[in-house]
Parts: C-alpha cells; sequence; structure tokens
C-alpha cells in the first residue's frame, strides 16, 4: 500500500502562481510513476501531467504545457507540480495519483493504483 498526502493548495489570484506536493509513505515511490490530476464540480477527473518512474520523462495536458512543471524526488519520496500564471479555469480540486511503474497509462485515471484526497486550488479572477 502507498498512502500519498498532498498540500500546497490555497486562493491566488490570476496570474500567480503555486507549488503543490504529494508526500508519499508505505512503499519507495521509485517503484512508481506519478501523476497530477484534478477535479471541478460536476466535472471529470482530468489529466494534469505525469513523470515516470526514473523522472527522465515527464507528461503535460495541452491546457497546462508551457505553464505546469512536474518534478519528484525519490530520496524525499516526493512529487511536486509547480504552476504558474494560474488562470480561473485552473480551479479545481488536486489529486496525486501513483501508478505501478510496469503501466503506461500516464494519462488515465483508471491506470493509476493509489490516490492522495486532493488539495484545493483557487484561482479568483
Amino acid at each position: 500500500q502507498v498512502q500519498l498526502v498532498e498540500s500546497g493548495g490555497g486562493v491566488v489570484q490570476a496570474g500567480g502562481s503555486l507549488r503543490l506536493s504529494c508526500v508519499a509513505s508505505g512503499r519507495p515511490l521509485s517503484s512508481y510513476s506519478m501523476g497530477w490530476f484534478r477535479q471541478a464540480p460536476g466535472k471529470e477527473r482530468d489529466f494534469v501531467a505525469a513523470i515516470r518512474w526514473s523522472g527522465g520523462i515527464t507528461y503535460y495536458a495541452d491546457s497546462v504545457k508551457g505553464r505546469c512543471t512536474i518534478s519528484r524526488d525519490n530520496a524525499k519520496n516526493t512529487v511536486d507540480l509547480q504552476m504558474n500564471s494560474l488562470k480561473p479555469e485552473d480551479t479545481a480540486v488536486y489529486y496525486c495519483a501513483a501508478m505501478d511503474k510496469g503501466r503506461l497509462y500516464y494519462y488515465t485515471p483508471g491506470g493509476y493504483d493509489y490516490w492522495g484526497q486532493g488539495t484545493q486550488v483557487t484561482v479568483s479572477s
């Protein structure tokens, strides 16, 4: 079992930045590829970014490409999402997720094995 805890959410004005963090416990994070998803009220959970277990390759949704950076520190069992130039449409609950490194379903919520409880991000206009 892997437990994931997100932090770093909050309220920010449009154009601002936030850095979300996810801390894992239970098993070494190096065994998992990691993803960030978000879910706005009444909408499906959408892919934001992912990073392979080795850390070498990253993936981004078109909506955040160029504004967000995902990174990981396997020694610290953490994965971060730096978000810049935030827009009101970025408002959502953001979730950290872990996927066994043998899988390649980076963009699909169903491909992930473990999820955090989420952290709220609100961007005001």
